[in-house]
């Protein structure tokens, strides 16, 4: 009763089967090295934050990348901003990611004679602006300050997937990059930016809305890996496949017995009559 298994329906059902099967597997297996990779890069994010705050200048230097394991680290910087060399980084989201603006970038000149670029908040979008104009930004603290921040490697297409377009009006980028911008500061840069926590003095009157700070392992934060419930979900796949098949098998069987058992019925019939008759 199981002769249809070679139909031609059947055959390529059951191969499409076979051939799922081990896809799923390794779509799992994807997901899990996905889940292993962002799992590890959350704890290095979480060592970061949690690490005591140091001086910019321990973790970077004049045209050096800032070192993985150093991203997000507390750091300190003393000296003074260069409010005429600042830009703003087009398309960048609110700390509720919802509103598009800009974030402020300011150079912070530092006494022996370094800069580092300060990335110094979200700001937004003017209502009635020409997307071309530099927009109205907050007044710049004056004066010698210390500024407190996580410190951040230079942003590239690759760890952002934000493409750095050529031709933007002046002072507007859309990636923030020390090793773009030695033209724009006349000062030595240090390699990476400063995400901006907090400054002493505290600047008055309105200042950017600073960038939050990463939440990794929270279910909702930006870095938590979704990516085991991912794995187990195709490897899930995998075994109903086979038991899908059986089902289907056992349906199949079931409704040709049913099919032939009614075919058989009126002749059955016809031969008791014949039977009777005689």
């Amino acid at each position: 009763m199981y002769r249809f298994l070679l139909s031609r329906q059947w055959v390529i059902l059951t191969l499409v089967c076979l051939v799922l099967m081990p896809t799923m597997v390794e779509l799992g297996l994807w997901q899990m090295h996905r889940h292993e990779s962002q799992a590890a890069q959350n704890s290095v994010i979480a060592r970061s934050l949690a690490a005591p705050v140091v001086p910019v200048e321990k973790l970077t230097a004049a045209g050096a990348e800032v070192a993985s394991q150093d991203n997000f680290r507390s750091v300190t910087a003393k000296g003074h901003y260069d409010p005429a060399r600042q830009v703003v980084v087009r398309h960048r989201t609110s700390s509720d990611g919802a509103t598009i603006g800009y974030y402020l970038v300011t150079p912070l000149v530092m006494s022996d004679g370094k800069a580092v670029l300060v990335n110094r908040g979200w700001i937004p979008s003017p209502q009635y602006g020409d997307g071309v104009s530099f927009p109205p930004v907050p007044a710049t603290p004056s004066g010698e300050i210390t500024v407190t921040g996580r410190i951040r490697p230079d942003e590239t297409t690759a760890s952002t997937s934000i493409r750095d377009k050529a031709g933007l009006p002046a002072r507007q980028i859309m990636l923030i990059n020390s090793s773009k911008l030695p033209n724009s500061v006349s000062e030595p840069l240090l390699g990476g930016y400063i995400e901006l926590t907090g400054t002493s003095p505290k600047p008055s009157g309105d200042q950017p809305e600073l960038v939050p700070a990463p939440t990794p392992g929270a279910s909702a934060g930006w870095y938590s890996p979704p990516h085991l419930a991912y794995a187990w979900q195709w490897w899930l796949f995998v075994v109903m496949l086979p038991v899908g098949w059986f089902i289907l098998v056992r349906r199949e069987r079931r409704d040709r017995l049913r099919a032939r058992e009614k075919a058989q019925a009126p002749a059955t019939v016809e031969k008791t009559e014949a039977a009777a008759g005689a």
